[in-house]
């Protein structure tokens, strides 16, 4: 019964809302850069598709069909994702990631409305679909990057 009640904790008022409110949904009619990302455990799915102008998230577009938490996630990365920078994607990426494997601290602002996923720590079945939106943002953002530099040639 433990594990019913800890579930239930799991998907609390907070993170239901959220995914329910995620911002940036539809897709960008013409991205620099889309990218798919797929949770095999899970199937969750998010598409995302960037724009990215003088090194900064300039247009986000998020097709999410996830859990409650990968949606949920979905909305904390759209919610802090633009204007930042590849770097602060990655980082934000790079955290997300050690405070659900290693019980690591809440990413950093803005990317700090992470903390109402800390109950997800100990379902590691739940990390792959929490960590979508944003390993998709950092990779369209690389995809961007690389593109613009073959334009430039």
């Amino acid at each position: 019964m433990s594990g019913d009640t800890d579930l239930i904790k799991l998907y609390s008022a907070r993170i239901l809302a959220l995914a329910a409110d995620i911002p940036h949904l539809g897709r960008l009619e013409a991205p620099d850069a889309t990218v798919k990302r797929r949770s095999p455990l899970c199937g969750s799915t998010v598409t995302v598709d960037v724009v990215v102008q003088d090194g900064h998230l300039a247009q986000l577009g998020q097709d999410v069909k996830a859990c409650a938490l990968g949606q949920a996630a979905a909305a904390v990365t759209g919610a802090a994702a633009l204007n930042a920078t590849i770097q602060q994607i990655e980082t934000a990426r790079d955290q997300l990631r050690a405070m659900l494997k290693d019980k690591g601290p809440v990413p950093d602002a803005p990317f700090d409305g992470f903390e109402v996923l800390t109950p997800a720590v100990e379902y590691k079945n739940r990390h792959a679909s929490i960590m979508l939106s944003i390993e998709a943002i950092a990779e369209a953002m690389q995809k961007s990057q690389v593109i613009d530099n073959i334009d430039k040639m």
